[in-house]
């Protein structure tokens, strides 16, 4: 019986902090359940006042906050700032930035899932809409990228001027200044269906709409500032760039030696202007060699204190003309054969107003805090659209052809080697559309999710890598030969321009991603670090000891849910994704389980251990990125079709977590708490395998015929219809053979039955026209679709003055 009673006692008290019970509510659950095991348990007197002893010698100082300081917390905030890592106002003023919003949740361990399906579905308007199949596919039809990247490595003036007039660079601009003040959907849209046309032409279009002058100026600028450059930017009278990098600081902007000195200086022919002289020599500037106006990042000093008491006043942004005396512009880099305009810029003492630091004097020295505000939004949107943009292509252009491109009398698709190629196209690129919508989605609703904006730079640049390589692997020679007719060959060159711009992927990944996210994603970590900077004893004594209970909860939870394999989890849907939201939600709470202790084990040095963060990094990304998945299949009204697509992203992002705990309690420098949190993690080993053959081969089939789940998963691509198109040369080809397959069908019978010799394919179909196993109708339609079918796998040749050297760059 005390046996029985006992076990009660232990699940009793394992479910309080399963259900996460606050505290005193679950101490008055624990103390009734041990009031009425020591009453009818038939214990001993001597049993009973020992679990009352060991019961109120725990409870008691948990509950008294003045006790629990002295014995607890205070030690504890000693220890702390002994520990703790020394954080630059850099670094700091990157944590502070954005915004925490889904990625809180996951951190969490017990995802509130209501939250995100209760999120609006994104929508555009139809003002919005109307520009998309209006001005962007005209603007789609003028493009010639091969023209642009081969031949004049630039814009053609009629390109330059259609966009200027049809306001693509005034999207993120409010109306009142001229501008169209699309959402960050409709953005992300723009960017996604010109990115599939031209590299060149989107990352023209990017730039004025991303992180720079408009950005700044909006949340910044003063109405002076606003009023003058505005409406300007909205019309492309002024072409902005922004100017950050330079030859000694990269991803670690803070190394800069682009300086600014307060002083007093002759301009416009007034006499002891207070204002700045600048130095400055920056490269890899978008639009630079084409901007008026200069975007300028750099270190302010005031030596002699004209402003007050502070020499260094940090990183700050200023607007130049580039027209300015002094400023060196114009020059070009050249980006991998990408036309887009990119060089470096310089200054020598180039003397500016202080009213032309963006926001004025009060906004000296609070550069990087701005641009890490900016760079939250900004980051979530024009990457994110191109990567998907890329993966849209693919999977329309590389399904295609492989239908239509037969090997060994087959469709290459059918080969299971191919097969299982086109499967990861189609997953990844579901799960990067449904990532940027709901990224975006989040933009829209006033986020500015800096955690997540970092996940989808990297993950969806990562993956727009994965699915061209694929494509390239398809379609083999017709990849490699450069021309008008391959679709593959510029995007395939432009890949490592989105994994090195707006942070470095690497550094993404191992610094920002998880470094960012433990801290501003975790309910208590950074209530403590505010609380040891402040030593604040009572409030670092309140988020301590809710990381406690915080902690246990998740060991719990974790168990539990690895031993039951997650059955008995809630999920707000049912059918068949109902195993998706338990599965994630289980890998929420090892994932804060594992967070925790490596905090807790490691403390500071987790964050120069890059290798073990990187982990943790993928985890919570396939976290959001299946999330995502979830989301965009409710919001579409759960299609059956696209069943296929939610659960290879989901049992795909499942292994890759499980992957990553495998790889991070594997190299755990401490192997007792690796092989205990192995043991809360996975109770009965790895459950997870990635996705079957079979569901790729569903997958791989939605890419090899028009569909409507191929429609939806291309959905904002430009699809061009005018003959001798690559893409509309591949569609067409791709309906006349999937008209044709009755025909083939017949053709086969034929030849089994003893109708037909076996021969090449062109000899046969005239042998059965012949035989009048087909009449002349068939015929000629079989010869139509093989016509079809040679032109969209042709490839293209040029006599040698064409590829001769053509000169300089512009």
């Amino acid at each position: 019986m005390c046996i029985v009673w006992s076990s009660l006692f232990i699940a009793v008290l394992w479910a309080v902090f399963y259900l996460r019970l606050p505290l005193i509510a679950g101490t008055a659950v624990i103390a009734a359940v041990l009031l009425a095991t020591s009453t009818w348990s038939g214990a001993s007197g001597l049993v009973q006042t020992l679990y009352w002893a060991v019961f109120l010698l725990i409870a008691v100082p948990l509950n008294l906050p003045v006790l629990r300081r002295t014995l607890i917390s205070d030690r504890v905030l000693i220890m702390f700032r002994k520990v703790m890592p020394s954080m630059s106002d850099t670094e700091r003023e990157a944590l502070e930035a954005g915004s925490v919003w889904w990625d809180g949740e996951l951190f969490s361990g017990k995802p509130d899932w209501s939250k995100l399906l209760e999120t609006p579905a994104p929508r555009l308007s139809p003002e919005e809409r109307a520009f998309l199949d209006g001005p962007t596919d005209t603007l789609c039809q003028m493009i010639d990228d091969w023209h642009i990247t081969q031949e004049d490595r630039d814009l053609p003036p009629e390109v330059w001027a259609y966009i200027k007039d049809n306001g693509f660079f005034s999207m993120i601009i409010p109306k009142q200044y001229g501008g169209l003040e699309f959402s960050a959907l409709a953005h992300s849209s723009v960017v996604m269906k010109i990115s599939s046309r031209s590299i060149t032409a989107a990352v023209t279009i990017m730039v004025p709409n991303s992180l720079g002058p408009a950005e700044l100026l909006l949340r910044y600028g003063t109405d002076e500032q606003k009023n003058h450059y505005l409406p300007r930017l909205a019309t492309g009278e002024e072409v902005p760039c922004f100017a950050l990098t330079s030859p000694e600081a990269g991803s670690d902007a803070a190394a800069m030696t682009d300086s600014g000195v307060i002083c007093k200086g002759d301009f416009n022919g007034e006499k002891d202007v207070l204002g700045i002289r600048l130095n400055w020599e920056k490269r890899y500037i978008t639009l630079g060699p084409v901007a008026t106006v200069l975007g300028l990042a750099f270190k302010l000093y005031d030596p002699a204190h004209l402003l007050g008491d502070k020499e260094e006043l940090g990183i700050t942004c200023a607007l130049i003309p580039t027209d300015t005396p002094g400023v060196e512009i114009g020059s070009r880099h050249f980006p991998l054969n990408q036309a887009f305009m990119n060089g470096p810029n310089r200054g020598k003492d180039v003397f500016i107003p202080l009213d032309w630091i963006i926001g004025g004097e009060k906004c000296a020295g609070q550069g990087w805090r701005m641009l890490m505000e900016c760079l939250a939004a900004g980051r979530s949107i024009s990457l994110p659209a191109l990567s998907t943009g890329a993966g849209k292509l693919v999977s329309r252009a590389t399904g295609a052809y492989a239908r239509v491109r037969k090997q060994f009398k087959t469709p290459i698709g059918r080969f299971e080697g191919v097969e299982e190629v086109l499967a990861r196209v189609a997953g990844l690129t579901y799960m990067m559309d449904a990532a940027r919508t709901l990224t975006a989605a989040a933009v829209d609703l006033g986020e500015s999710p800096s955690v997540v904006s970092a996940v989808v730079k990297y993950h969806l640049t990562e993956n727009m890598r994965t699915v061209v390589n694929d494509a390239m692997d398809i379609h083999g020679g017709s990849g490699i030969c450069m021309g008008p007719k391959n679709l593959m060959g510029r995007v395939y060159q432009s890949i490592p321009i989105g994994i090195t711009v707006e942070g470095a992927n690497i550094l993404t990944r191992s610094l920002i991603i998880f470094g960012q996210g433990a801290i501003r994603c975790h309910p208590y970590v950074f209530r403590e670090m505010q609380a040891v900077a402040e030593n604040d004893a009572a409030e670092f004594d309140r988020a301590f000891s809710g990381h406690v209970g915080f902690a246990i909860s998740n060991a719990a939870r974790s168990l539990w849910l690895g031993l039951s394999g997650a059955r008995l989890a809630p999920s707000p849907v049912r059918g068949p994704s109902r195993r998706c939201y338990q599965q994630l939600t289980r890998m929420s709470a090892v994932f804060a389980l594992v967070s925790d202790i490596s905090l807790l084990v490691l403390g500071g040095s987790l964050k120069r251990r890059e290798k073990l963060s990187g982990r943790l990094a993928d985890v919570l990304s396939y976290l959001y990125l299946a999330s995502a998945a979830l989301k965009r299949f409710e919001d579409q009204n759960r299609p059956a079709e696209d069943l296929p697509l939610l659960h290879w992203v989901c049992e795909h992002a499942l292994y890759e977590m499980q992957h990553s705990l495998d790889g991070l309690l594997k190299n755990f420098p401490n192997r007792p708490v690796a092989w205990l949190l192995r043991a809360l993690a996975f109770p009965l080993g790895k459950p997870f395998s990635g996705p079957t053959d079979q569901l790729g081969h569903q997958c791989a089939d939605l890419l090899l015929s028009p569909s409507d789940a191929r429609d939806r998963l291309t959905r904002g691509l430009y699809i061009p219809t005018e003959p001798g198109q690559a893409l509309a040369n591949l569609e067409h080809a791709l309906e006349l053979q999937i008209a044709l397959v009755p025909l083939e069908k017949k053709v086969r019978v034929a030849v089994k039955n003893g109708e037909l010799s076996p021969a090449p394919e062109a000899e046969l179909w005239q042998q059965a026209a012949n035989k009048k196993v087909i009449n002349d109708e068939e015929f000629t339609q079989w010869q139509a679709a093989d016509a079809a079918r040679l032109e969209a796998i042709s490839v293209d040749e040029f006599d040698k003055a064409a590829l001769a050297c053509h000169g300089k760059l512009a």
